[in-house]
């Protein structure tokens, strides 16, 4: 089944060039809008999958992609996923990202967009209802938290490693895959991860997204 995305961005220039890449990568490109509006709008009309939506467009240039998650979420509920595309790494609005909506949501730098297989595959763990925090966020923030107290000072190095792929979106097999480890080794580091964050038994993506929180918070 084909994913349908819609795309706002105010440069039509960045609109078509996402579209491109995407129509490339095999999705189906519903629609376009120029602000949170017509967004809101297009969504209306075309129920997509995703929407893929600039965090600054007009009229004030700020958080306008935030503000319309918030909206979509309260209109449309957790039915689709939403992708917020950024020129900055901004660690504030990623951890506000992730408290708006602790499924089918991601932030991404629009230089992802440039490789193919990495933009597109987040695009698809968005419409799954994964979570995807662009790993050029991710990495400054395992850094940071080394230099002071924190929540996440009893992790170790393999702990923190897991947890930094986990705020990527990263599924367990994905993670394993990555640090060339079995899938079982990752379930038993995000267990102990849980555990030394204190969060209680519960469904395990809820629990991923409070750790991925802890993580951006500190």
């Amino acid at each position: 089944m084909t994913t349908r995305v819609v795309i706002a961005d105010d440069s039509l220039l960045v609109r078509e060039g996402i579209s491109r890449v995407l129509e490339d990568g095999g999705f189906e490109v519903a629609g376009q809008a120029g602000d949170v509006d017509g967004l809101l709008d297009l969504i209306g009309s075309a129920s997509p999958d995703v929407a893929i939506v600039d965090i600054r467009m007009p009229p004030t240039y700020t958080d306008e992609g935030l503000r319309a998650l918030t909206e979509i979420r309260e209109r449309h509920g957790q039915s689709m996923g939403v992708l917020i595309l950024s020129h900055h790494t901004e660690a504030a609005f990623a951890m506000r990202l992730l408290s708006e909506g602790s499924t089918g949501t991601g932030y991404l730098l629009k230089d992802r967009i440039a490789d193919l297989e990495d933009f597109t595959d987040a695009v698809r763990r968005v419409a799954r209802g994964g979570t995807v925090v662009d790993p050029a966020v991710v990495g400054p923030l395992v850094n940071g938290v080394r230099a002071k107290p924190d929540p996440l000072a009893e992790l170790t190095d393999r702990e923190r490693e897991v947890l930094a792929l986990m705020a990527e979106g990263r599924s367990n097999q994905a993670i394993a895959d990555r640090l060339f480890v079995t899938s079982k080794t990752v379930e038993a580091h995000t267990a102990s991860i849980f555990s030394k964050l204190e969060l209680v038994p519960a469904a395990d993506d809820h629990r991923r997204v409070l750790a991925v929180l802890a993580f951006l918070e500190a």
